[in-house]
């Protein structure tokens, strides 16, 4: 004869989500012992009765209503009656490997190329409703672990998981050269999608989560676009590199400048003299350059522009242009010594000569008025009898 149970209760390993007690014969004062992460069904003839949340529970009559309608126990001593006590596991399995057994097939939402992709994770599961998991899944089983209720639940995510997939990549246009920073909204719309699903069977998705994106690395198609993505970034980045670079070597040159600017004042400082003056002695330096005096005349330079020269330099050096620009206004006497040539062909003259002997030219005296024969007495720039042009 059976041995009639006096205490059921479960303490096997946690990841069991079901455990039916071997027992089935039970006192009308056995003690049912449910822990916090459990939940009890007892069950009579195939059908669940009662559902025991965590605590001390006595079996019997006054404790069992649903039993009670069933059978008619005795009173007044002990009897025994027979059952079946299922224990259900309420904590969150967690760590439960899922992956598509074949790649998805969609359309990219940004390039529109066809593309096939597989993916792989994790998600953590929970019992929910505990007579709805019995009824639907476990049957007259006596265990019920997480790898059975994976195998179960497999069909559902191969057939599920590659749609939802797709479905989000979609609405979400996702693209898949960027799906790696998007994996969490990613998971969570997916995870979202299937907790219907799971629920349809009493289970709990609590977390579900996508950790690898198996790309098609190698298709041509699918590099060629890759290399596009990828190549737009890289000019942009380029681009924005020239732009600093050239913005970086116009604020060098300026600062060169600014420095460069600093070092001619302080120079001019230390030397005692200015801007002013220093521009002086260029021009005293160039008017020293020049042979003739059709240069200053075109360059336009006059006595005026030595008057910015201080100092005593820049007095030496005024009066040295003074006196320059008064040799060439005030023109001496022609000196009547010397040798001279003809105007026409360059030939030196015989001295006291009327005409060239070389071309036959006329030579008209430098002290007398090629046009109307006046000679002059004094030195001038025109014939003060008939206003012509003093020749020389």
């Amino acid at each position: 004869m059976a041995k009639i149970a006096d205490i059921i209760k479960y303490e096997g390993d946690n990841s069991t989500f079901v455990w039916k007690h071997p027992c089935e014969d039970f006192n009308t004062t056995t003690q049912l012992i449910v822990h916090e992460s459990q939940e009890a069904i007892l069950f009579l003839n195939g059908q669940a009765l009662d559902l025991f949340g965590p605590g001390r529970h006595t079996l019997e009559t006054q404790n069992i209503p649903l039993l009670r309608r069933v059978i008619n126990i005795p009173t007044g001593g002990e009897s025994a009656f027979h059952c079946e006590i299922y224990f259900i596991n309420k904590t969150e399995q967690m760590a439960i490997r899922w992956g598509t057994d074949s790649k998805v097939q969609y359309v990219e939402p940004t390039y529109k190329f066809p593309i096939s992709i597989g993916a792989s994770g994790e998600m953590s599961l929970s019992v929910d409703d505990s007579r709805k998991l019995l009824v639907k899944l476990v049957g007259t089983e006596r265990t019920f672990d997480r790898q059975q209720l994976t195998t179960y639940f497999r069909s559902i995510l191969m057939t599920k998981v590659k749609t939802y997939i797709a479905q989000t990549m979609r609405t979400n246009a996702i693209n898949i050269f960027e799906i790696d920073e998007q994996l969490e909204a990613f998971s969570t719309d997916i995870g979202n999608r299937l907790v219907p699903d799971f629920l349809d069977y009493g289970v709990q998705l609590r977390r579900f989560y996508v950790t690898t994106i198996v790309k098609p690395d190698g298709d041509p198609q699918y590099e060629k676009f890759k290399e596009l993505h990828f190549r737009q970034y890289a000019d942009i980045a380029e681009a924005q590199l020239q732009q600093r670079v050239g913005i970086i070597e116009q604020q060098t040159e300026a600062q060169k400048m600014v420095i460069e600017s600093q070092a001619i004042a302080q120079k001019r400082v230390q030397e005692g003299y200015t801007y002013q003056q220093e521009r002086g002695f260029d021009v005293a330096e160039k008017a020293a350059q020049n042979e003739g005096v059709g240069e200053f005349s075109n360059m336009g330079i006059g006595l005026g522009m030595m008057t910015g020269v201080g100092g005593t330099v820049g007095g030496m050096v005024g009066g040295a242009v003074a006196d320059s620009f008064a040799g060439i206004t005030t023109p001496t006497q022609p000196s009547t010594t010397g040798n001279k040539f003809c105007d026409q062909c360059g030939a030196e003259l015989t001295p006291g000569a009327a005409f060239c002997d070389e071309c036959g030219a006329p030579q008209v005296p430098s002290d007398t008025c090629s046009k109307c024969g006046f000679k002059f007495i004094k030195p001038g720039k025109f014939c003060p009898k008939c206003g012509a042009k003093r020749e020389g």
